[in-house]
């Protein structure tokens, strides 16, 4: 038997050198595999648990005592086939390769041999324990007694054993819950036996012996393993002694990430409110001590970085706790060292990491938001730190391509590419806006005056426009420093203004500072069409103050005005300014219409003059000061005085329109559209009677309204019915008369399809092709077709007294064409 079992290993250690030499012919190869020495021998010989155990022996080679580990394995996947002593055998034999005669010492030890044996081990219990096998739990303790590598491969044992049953549940249902329901009964001494050999471990690392480093790593993704489901009690039993152990890990660079991978799991726990409160241990001094110390490292090492968003998770799941038992029924009180955890928190914040900055963000914006904690003193200060820490991290930097901010370095890390990178800050500036908002509604009055003192710095500041020097005009790019710096600047301003007219009352709101730091905007002037951009932006920010002090509001006027014609030579940058400061005035005119009503006869002469001007203003420019204008009339509050001024407004416009050669469409509509959602009656029913726009009563008792556009729309009307039939354009036949220049002229345009590039885009040309204006025509010719969805709203019962109406009214709803909507949608079959 001995002969013939030194003879198959031989031939077996043969083919396995025959198949792992690199230079070794492939039909020796397969020929080698497929012999009955290795896949075939596994099947069914009757040598293969004498083989196996003496191939795994450690006298040989790591590839050699790999093969035979598999042999052993693929013995017990026939299990059930086995008789009862080759059982016993094979138990007794790997419990033999797993001590100290089977194993060299742990850094020596091959970590696939590890793997292997401690997957063979976890097969038998899996089959055995505990009915068979009652005493595994003993005698892998008593492995542990005999060296540094035993107490590993014990550890690898409990873990998988643990990720088999709880986590992956590769067994069936009845073994699946005996072994759990044995696991759960005999959890107390685990992690009693766990916790002891941690402590050993890491005292012993301490004293410089790398193989208890090893063994306490091992130990520590064991416990992780198990802290995921195992009783609260075990985790916080004896004053929290496990996470404190933990927190104090964090302090030793071979075992912190393990240690903050175990508390994170731990802190994340969820349960009753009561099982939880020992959490709030983790506040004494010797654990946030440890926390905090660890937080404030800077450094770009892989590993390092990866310890560092651990632990700030691990931050951010504490907050998480201290929020739900502070103010709760199991009467929890603020803790002492909130304030320390709080610099924890900062640290990670003001980290030159992106990732790591927006991952505290939920924590910051609950912690303000909470009804207890907010008022504390400590989150009070905090919340005009975290403002001042929020005025750098709005910065737009730490682009991955570029190397001029430490952020960079990171950002290489965690994106990959600059496409990415913006992807992710905007919606991390997003989230900063709602944290920003949270703690103004805890310091309202200092963060204005943080948002007031950053804004005169701005204006004080010469412009560096950076790269951009390379231009020929001189202006700045979308990455030039000044207006990196001005954006976030304006972005921090909307959120506190905004907020603080919310949150304070009108007595209490610095309406002094307010006006002066109006005045101190309306006084700057740039030709930068970037920095202007939020120079307007501040003026509607702080448009609000001009309720106190009406006399700003010529010079707001005059400001917008003179920004809708600005030029500068860069197309592109000039229309969004335009654009921009059109968008202020509807803003304006919609939010304080009653504001703006005094002056405006000096507002329409001065409309009237520009639209006389040839070619000072485009269409969308006209239409939009009509839009404003028609805002401001609805406080006439008087329907014939309103009814005169839109037919005088919209005279030109139908005059165009009703013409018997149509030049203008897109104008037209965009013109109508603005006049139907915004031409409307007074809100208060009163005023409303008063001035005319009340013409009856329905059954039911409700008033019938009139609106003074209805005119105009029933001029407008015919021919918007005319140009739906434009869908006939999509028939095959009348698309065949287009000409190759106009071929794809009803498809999406690419400026459509495609996202804009992430770093610079103000100049990008504004000239396009004669296949993409014609392409961007059509767009805003189906775009338009909203009138008839708004109209219904604006008309209300008038519209539907139009003459001949049912005769057109399938137009409403048939017009389909590829802009409309798709050419397959799950509504076709309706």
């Amino acid at each position: 038997m001995a002969d013939q079992v030194a003879a198959m290993c031989e031939q077996l250690i043969k083919a396995v050198n025959v198949m792992m030499d690199p230079e070794t012919n492939q039909i020796y190869r397969l020929e080698a595999l497929k012999l009955q020495f290795c896949e075939e021998f596994k099947e069914g010989n009757s040598l293969c648990i004498p083989c196996g155990l003496q191939l795994a022996d450690k006298a040989q080679p790591a590839v050699v005592r790999h093969f035979g580990f598999q042999i052993l394995e693929h013995i017990i996947f026939r299990w059930n086939d086995m008789q009862q002593g080759e059982k016993v055998e094979l138990k007794e034999c790997t419990m033999q390769l797993l001590s100290k005669q089977g194993t060299h010492s742990v850094l020596e030890e091959e970590s696939h041999i590890k793997d292997v044996l401690s997957r063979i081990t976890v097969e038998m219990i899996k089959r055995e324990w505990p009915q068979q096998w009652p005493g595994m739990l003993k005698e892998m303790e008593a492995l542990t007694g005999q060296g540094e590598a035993q107490t590993e491969l014990v550890m690898l044992i409990l873990l998988r054993l643990a990720e088999d049953v709880i986590t992956f549940q590769t067994l069936p249902s009845q073994r699946r819950r005996d072994i759990q329901q044995t696991l759960t009964q005999n959890m107390e001494s685990i992690f009693t036996f766990m916790m002891a050999i941690l402590q050993l471990n890491v005292e012993d690392y301490r004293k410089l012996a790398r193989a208890h480093c090893r063994v306490a790593v091992a130990t520590l993704n064991t416990l992780a393993g198990y802290i995921d489901w195992v009783s609260l009690f075990y985790i916080t039993s004896g004053n929290c002694r496990l996470l404190e152990i933990l927190c104090v890990l964090l302090s030793e660079p071979e075992l912190q990430l393990e240690a903050a991978e175990c508390l994170l799991i731990a802190i994340s726990r969820k349960g009753k409110l009561d099982d939880r409160k020992p959490f709030m241990l983790l506040f004494d001094d010797v654990a946030i001590h440890y926390i905090l110390s660890a937080a404030r490292s800077v450094e770009v090492v892989e590993r390092r970085y990866v310890f560092l968003k651990r632990l700030c998770q691990v931050l951010c799941a504490l907050g998480g706790q201290l929020l739900s038992l502070v103010g709760s029924e199991v009467n929890i009180g603020i803790p002492s060292n909130l304030g320390k955890y709080m610099e924890a928190l900062l640290s990670f914040t003001k980290h030159p990491s992106q990732f790591l900055k927006s991952s505290t963000l939920q924590t910051w914006g609950a912690l303000f938001r909470h009804e207890s904690l907010s008022k504390d003193a400590v989150v009070v200060e905090m919340a005009v730190k975290y403002l001042k820490a929020c005025m750098v991290n709005l910065v737009k930097t730490g682009f991955p391509s570029r190397d001029d901010n430490p952020s960079c370095e990171y950002s290489r890390v965690d994106f990959d590419c600059d496409e990415d990178f913006n992807f992710f800050f905007n919606a991390f500036r997003g989230q900063q806006g709602e944290s920003i908002r949270s703690a103004c509604r805890i310091v309202p009055l200092q963060a204005f005056h943080i948002a007031a003192e950053w804004l005169r710095y701005q204006i004080s500041s010469p412009i560096d426009i950076g790269d951009a020097k390379k231009t020929a005009e001189g202006l700045c790019s979308l990455l030039s420093p000044s207006v990196v710096q001005w954006d976030a600047m304006t972005i921090f301003m909307e959120c506190v203004l905004a907020q603080i007219f919310k949150t304070l009352e009108e007595e209490k709101l610095p309406i002094d500072q307010g006006t002066e730091l109006l005045q101190v905007v309306l006084n700057y002037d740039s030709k930068d069409p970037l920095i202007l951009s939020c120079v307007l932006t501040n003026i509607s920010a702080l448009f609000p103050f001009v309720v106190h002090r009406p006399h700003f509001l010529t010079q707001i006027l005059y400001k917008l005005f003179r920004a809708i014609t600005f030029e500068v030579p860069r197309p592109k940058a000039v229309k969004n300014v335009r654009r921009h400061a059109c968008s202020s005035i509807i803003r304006m005119c919609r939010d304080y219409p009653q504001i703006i009503l005094p002056c405006f006869e000096v507002f329409y002469n001065h409309v009237k003059t520009l639209f006389s001007s040839d070619g000072t203003l485009n269409h969308m420019e006209k239409y939009s000061l009509m839009e404003a204008l028609v805002l401001i009339s609805n406080q006439f509050k008087d329907f014939e005085k309103q009814k005169a001024f839109l037919n005088e407004l919209m005279a030109s416009m139908l005059a165009e329109w009703t013409s018997d050669e149509m030049r203008q469409v897109s104008f037209c509509l965009y013109a109508m559209m603005g006049v139907v959602k915004r031409a409307t009656w007074p809100a208060n029913l009163e005023e409303a009677k008063s001035g005319g726009f009340v013409v009856g009563l329905t059954s039911a008792g409700a008033p019938i309204y009139r609106n003074p556009c209805s005119s105009q729309f029933l001029l407008f009307l015919p021919n918007l019915l005319a140009l739906i039939t434009l869908n006939s354009l999509f028939l095959p036949e009348n698309m065949a008369r287009l000409s190759d220049t106009f071929s794809q002229a009803y498809e999406m345009m690419e400026a459509d399809k495609l996202s804009h590039n992430p770093v610079d885009i103000c100049d990008a040309p504004v000239y396009k092709t004669s296949l993409e204006r014609m392409q961007g025509f059509f767009a805003i010719v189906y775009e338009n077709f909203h009138i008839l969805g708004n109209v219904g709203l604006s008309l209300q019962q008038g519209f539907y007294t139009i003459e001949r109406l049912p005769r057109n009214s399938w137009l409403c709803f048939c017009f389909s064409g590829p802009r409309a909507r798709p050419q397959t949608s799950p509504y076709d079959s309706y």
